[in-house]
């Protein structure tokens, strides 16, 4: 469960990011109202989140797949310019993520062996 809080909490970044795009530095009244009601529940979301996942794994992740998405959103929607270096860095980015979210499960699994060893 916690996992979809945490893919609500994405989806509602990046709808506020790209209503802050769209508010046009708060000069349009409805995108700046989204704006403010979707990072709400985005860090509602977030917050639900970290019950159960750690801090520095959901926030690597919420503001990992935040980026990828946004900049993908940027070059398909908003026209923003692709280059090689930009390629590179989210790829890095995704790495980054599934490097971190693989080593907590290894940290969590030998935590998890070594207390088992300590009730026996």
């Amino acid at each position: 469960m916690y996992w979809i809080y945490l893919c609500l909490a994405i989806l509602f970044e990046v709808a506020g990011t790209t209503t802050m795009k769209l508010s046009e530095g708060f000069t349009k009244v409805m995108p700046s109202v989204l704006l403010i009601l979707f990072y709400i529940y985005s860090l509602y979301f977030l917050t639900l989140t970290l019950k159960s996942i750690e801090v520095s794994i959901a926030y690597a992740i919420w503001s990992g797949m935040g980026i990828i998405i946004i900049t993908l959103i940027g070059f398909m929607y908003f026209n923003e310019s692709v280059s090689l270096l930009k390629i590179v860095v989210i790829a890095l980015i995704i790495i980054g993520v599934v490097t971190l979210n693989m080593t907590g499960e290894k940290e969590a699994n030998a935590s998890k062996s070594t207390l088992e060893e300590h009730i026996k």
